[in-house]
């Protein structure tokens, strides 16, 4: 069984690395070793899509959340102008699995705990991924990475999915001013959570400020978006406990 959540983009012709080079927020060279993580973002340096970059000889194969396939492509073509590059959409299926990746597979490229990625048809191993994503504090497009999203503040750089050498991108000036001239104040982080509430649930310190929200939950643990300088104390979101 595949992941019927993504849908695969072919990008071919010569000037694809390059194309894709001027326009992510990751460095194309890194597809020498395996597939790559990244971003595109708006010029205002927030967050539009994430997505996985793949060699397959001649071709790039970008692995991308299936709800966004219509847009990515007339955003790609609109950057395209006269690049040597055709954007293909495919019927390709994503697998995945844990562990290390056995062959013609990928390694996850934001950390060893989320396993392998496959695109020859094979079937996907049964993992209770939300789990794992809270353990290790990675991401969801459409729960914790939104429109809003600074992607620093979204972990992308302890996940392997922003390059800070590799020059420009669409967006590159914010994402490397919070880099280098602020430090972050925000941003998520996995936490422990005694009870329950829905996705978006507003967290509230003791003296009644916001001071994030609650995102996936799993095993006693969850995703939240933190102001760090309110996060302390007691928390809660709704009727459940949030203890740092």
């Amino acid at each position: 069984m595949t992941d019927h959540a993504r849908k695969v983009i072919e990008v071919s012709g010569e000037d694809r690395l390059h194309f894709l080079q001027g326009l992510i927020t990751n460095d194309v060279k890194g597809l020498v070793t395996g597939a790559v993580y990244a971003a595109l973002l708006t010029p205002q340096g927030k967050f539009l899509v994430d997505f996985f970059l793949v060699p397959e000889g001649d071709v790039v194969l970008m692995d991308i959340p299936a709800s966004e396939e219509e847009s990515l492509m007339k955003r790609l073509t609109m950057y395209k102008l006269r690049s040597k590059v055709t954007l293909t959409p495919t019927d390709r299926g994503v697998s995945r699995g844990l562990g290390e990746a056995p062959e013609g597979a990928f390694q996850d490229p934001r950390t060893f705990e989320m396993g392998w990625r496959a695109y020859d048809g094979r079937p996907s191993e049964d993992v209770d991924w939300d789990a794992i994503r809270v353990a290790h504090c990675v991401p969801e497009f459409g729960v914790e990475l939104t429109p809003d999203t600074f992607i620093l503040e979204a972990g992308f750089a302890h996940l392997n999915g922003v390059n800070f050498k590799k020059g420009c991108y669409v967006g590159q000036e914010v994402t490397a001013r919070m880099h280098h001239k602020t430090e972050l104040r925000k941003g998520l982080k996995t936490v422990e959570i005694d009870g329950a509430a829905p996705v978006g649930t507003e967290i509230m310190t003791e003296d009644g400020k916001t001071a994030g929200a609650l995102f996936t939950q799993s095993g006693g643990r969850a995703i939240a978006y933190l102001r760090f300088d309110r996060a302390k104390g007691p928390l809660k979101a709704g009727d459940a406990l949030i203890t740092l």
